[in-house]
């Protein structure tokens, strides 16, 4: 017996493997994909994104997925391919993410991030105690694309007149917040500059490495962190579900035990709704400094 010409049992594995197929290309679309920008270390950011994606699983309804990437290029590459629908993002990867991705757009930042700062800081030794007296000292930012390890930290310094020139060699790039603490203690860099919220955490926890750094300067307020979401995503779940994202984010509550484990990893105390225009300085100084390039949308 033949079937649109094709014998009958050729036709039956031809139609389970389609309807197979079906089925994990269905899987995969109902799938939502959270990243972040790996500002820190590893194994804390994994339990800190393992425990978001499980609670916007349940808030959602949908299987949430959490997917680390290696560098900070690699989570705005991975997002501009539909590879990523919901990244944790620096003021600058933001932009920079939504320029190349039309229709993205940042939806939620946490309270801490309508003001927040860099800090510089440097080996005890060196004697460095304000940041015109880092000239002629060796200096590391974080990672070369972080907003508040070296785009907000170079126009800071860049307005108080010290030029990456000024600095003995080249300045250098340590590739996460943490790591320039470790190196300036270290005094592989005798200054560096990192995220404020970083900073407080060593100092909470009184870590060894406050023996041998100090604090020198701490930066005005800016915008910086934020969760921007892929246009794609409306298309899977419906034009409503970034508001279900927005309310999930929001509904973090403090007094809750499991909300205030997550909003205790992200150092925050609520989450907040936020939008596109609150990060125009991050992308002016962005492109004046050169890390932005593409042309405005």
């Amino acid at each position: 017996m033949t079937v649109f010409g094709r014998p009958l049992v050729q036709f039956a594995v031809l139609l389970v493997l389609a309807l197979t197929g079906c089925g994990k290309d269905a899987s995969k679309s109902k799938q939502l994909t959270i990243s972040a920008i790996p500002d820190q270390d590893p194994e804390k950011l994994q339990r800190l994104y393992g425990d978001v994606a499980a609670y916007l699983s349940k808030e959602l309804n949908v299987p949430v997925v959490y997917r680390p990437v290696t560098d900070y290029t690699a989570s705005v590459t991975a997002f501009k391919v539909g590879e990523l629908d919901l990244v944790w993002y620096g003021g600058l990867t933001g932009v920079q993410a939504r320029i190349q991705v039309p229709g993205a757009h940042a939806i939620a930042q946490r309270d801490i991030d309508e003001q927040f700062h860099c800090v510089f800081i440097a080996n005890k030794a060196t004697g460095i105690t304000d940041l015109a007296s880092l000239k002629g000292h060796t200096f590391t930012f974080g990672s070369e694309s972080s907003t508040s390890g070296r785009l907000m930290p170079q126009y800071f310094l860049e307005q108080a007149g010290v030029k990456l020139d000024d600095f003995k060699g080249k300045s250098g790039f340590s590739g996460s917040h943490d790591k320039t603490i470790k190196l300036v203690a270290a005094g592989a860099f005798d200054a560096g500059a990192l995220n404020e919220q970083v900073w407080k955490q060593y100092v909470k926890k009184g870590a060894p490495e406050l023996e041998q750094v100090t604090l020198i300067s701490t930066s005005p307020p800016f915008h910086d962190y934020h969760w921007v979401l892929h246009p794609s995503v409306t298309e899977r779940y419906g034009a409503d579900f970034p508001d279900k994202i927005k309310a999930a984010f929001q509904k973090l509550d403090a007094t809750n035990p499991q909300h205030k484990q997550v909003l205790d990893l992200f150092g925050a105390t609520r989450f907040m709704t936020t939008d596109d225009g609150n990060y125009r300085e991050i992308e002016t100084i962005g492109r004046q400094i050169g890390l932005i390039v593409n042309s405005a949308r």
